[in-house]
């Protein structure tokens, strides 16, 4: 029996993850299962949050899975070394890719902007990242907390989003951006919008490639050319609704048609 990999995050943000690992290992198997009960995780206390990834853990390692994506930035910062001391399978947690944007602007001097929920940018994991990657101080970070709401009930307005995104952006100089980080697993779902509002040489990046590679590094994966068969994917949700598969079936196919 081939086990699955199982991805994990408080609802569908997860899924872009996810997605990415269906370009690069089209053999595999995979689990997706979201906390439909207690989504979003940012506006929650550590603690609580804590115990809901714990909880979902647990059930995710009862599906017999050879390892477990944190595919949460909030999630990760708040348990991910926890979770590897009590699972003996792998489990790969994600941050957000402040380190290769502060690296892509070394030579420009362009600033980098870090988009990530408020409970990420309050954690000390978030705040030693930037301080050991940040030389000279470039890094700025803002919360985006609407934009986890919309996105968990599908609502991918175009116009909505571009007034928000705009809105927030009014006070920043964005000729002094190079790079703009999605730090949170929701925000590529608003990719296409936010490229709209920004200048054309601000680049947009996000921490999926490199979680997927570590990934592929841990499980010694090489490398797939075979074609994603139709039921690649078991949706799994603490709310145990259908509602919840066919909204996460429903956001992996957005997600598709973004991507072609």
């Amino acid at each position: 029996m081939n086990k699955k990999i199982a991805f994990f995050d408080s609802g569908i943000g997860g899924l872009t993850v996810l997605h990415e690992a269906l370009q690069q290992l089209p053999e595999e198997q995979f689990l997706y299962y979201a906390d439909t009960l207690h989504v979003p995780y940012g506006t929650k206390s550590a603690d609580e949050v804590r115990g809901h990834v714990f909880d979902c853990a647990e059930a995710i390692v009862r599906e017999h899975v050879k390892a477990i994506v944190i595919a949460c930035n909030t999630a990760t910062s708040l348990a991910v070394k926890d979770l590897r001391a009590r699972y003996d399978i792998p489990v790969i947690g994600m941050e957000p890719a402040v380190k290769p944007a502060v690296e892509m602007n070394r030579e420009s001097g362009r600033r980098v902007l870090v988009f990530a929920t408020a409970l990420t940018l309050s954690q000390s994991k978030y705040n030693e990242l930037v301080s050991r990657v940040d030389d000279h101080h470039s890094v700025d970070s803002m919360p985006l907390p609407e934009i986890v709401e919309w996105c968990e009930q599908l609502d991918f307005d175009p116009e909505k989003s571009a007034a928000y995104f705009r809105r927030k952006l009014a006070d920043l100089d964005l000729d002094s951006y190079g790079t703009v980080v999605l730090g949170c697993t929701h925000y590529p779902f608003y990719s296409d919008i936010l490229r709209t509002v920004l200048p054309d040489h601000v680049q947009i990046i996000d921490g999926s490639t490199g979680t997927v590679n570590r990934l592929k590094q841990l499980l010694e994966l090489t490398e797939q050319h075979g074609k994603r068969p139709e039921e690649q994917v078991t949706f799994l949700s603490s709310g145990g609704q259908l509602e919840d598969q066919e909204k996460m079936k429903a956001a992996l196919r957005y997600l598709d048609a973004m991507s072609r």
